[in-house]
């Protein structure tokens, strides 16, 4: 039986490594270096360089596990372990300077998230968890805020970049969670986002057309931390279903599911 909170300690060090690496090139980067994958879609080489030192990293600290990857480093999967990586959550922002990105590790055994790992690289602050273990930052454990009801809320989410067809009724979901929570905050990284859940400094988040890579580090330290992970039906597609809603409690939960259920229906 593998030992998930040694594994965990090795690949927060990794992570850090790595951040600091990201941090580094933070201070000196070139927007002209700055790529294009579609519309919308940025990457630069700090992208794929942090993650072929964290799939380097990972296969020393697990041999037999596979990858999925959002730079494509290493799309080779296991047959029971699995690293979801993404080496640079909010590429946009890291490339424009604004200080709000972080790098995001999971490891899933078959169809379980049994680790989680999101670095938040400006604040130097490193969300952590094992399944069953509880949630930290750094050294210090974490959990969801006690606010007991939506109207008493702040809600993260994003914004769709690319693939528009949706975007009218994301707009209503939005503009109806705006007359029901204190407001609605837009990051630029949703593995903080949930980071940020799991810490109690949001009640909730919510978005679609959204990555493995990016939420599924965070998924199970807010599940850790105490909170609810969800897709928009209440089921548990939300790693690979491109849609997640997350929150504190519950009730939040249900409150937050009512409002986006009327505007996403089949």
């Amino acid at each position: 039986m593998k030992d998930f909170s040694a594994l965990r300690d090795q690949v927060v060090t990794l992570t850090k490594q790595v951040g600091q690496f990201i941090f580094a090139e933070a201070q000196q980067f070139d927007m002209s270096k700055m790529e294009r994958k579609g519309f919308n879609d940025l990457v630069s080489y700090v992208d794929k360089q942090a993650e072929e030192k964290l799939v380097a990293g990972l296969q020393q600290i697990l041999p037999e596990a596979g990858f999925i990857t959002e730079e494509g480093t290493s799309t080779e999967k296991g047959e029971e372990f699995n690293w979801i990586i993404d080496p640079l959550d909010g590429t946009t922002n890291f490339i424009h300077g604004l200080p709000i990105y972080s790098v995001s590790i999971a490891l899933q055994q078959h169809q379980e998230l049994v680790i989680g790992v999101v670095y938040d690289i400006t604040r130097d602050e490193c969300y952590h968890a094992v399944k069953g273990g509880g949630a930290y930052c750094n050294e210090k454990r974490i959990s969801v805020s006690a606010t007991p009801s939506l109207s008493d809320s702040l809600i993260a989410t994003g914004f769709p970049y690319y693939s528009f067809d949706q975007m009218q009724k994301y707009l209503q979901v939005m503009g109806s969670f705006m007359q029901n929570c204190h407001g609605v905050r837009r990051l630029g990284s949703a593995a903080l986002d949930l980071a940020y859940v799991a810490a109690g400094k949001f009640e909730g988040y919510f978005e679609f057309n959204i990555n493995s890579y990016d939420v599924a580090g965070g998924a199970i330290i807010v599940q850790e931390a105490g909170g609810q992970v969800t897709d928009f039906k209440g089921g548990k597609d939300y790693v690979f279903g491109r849609e997640i809603c997350v929150s504190n409690s519950p009730k939040v939960q249900e409150e937050m599911l009512k409002l986006i259920e009327p505007f996403w229906k089949e």
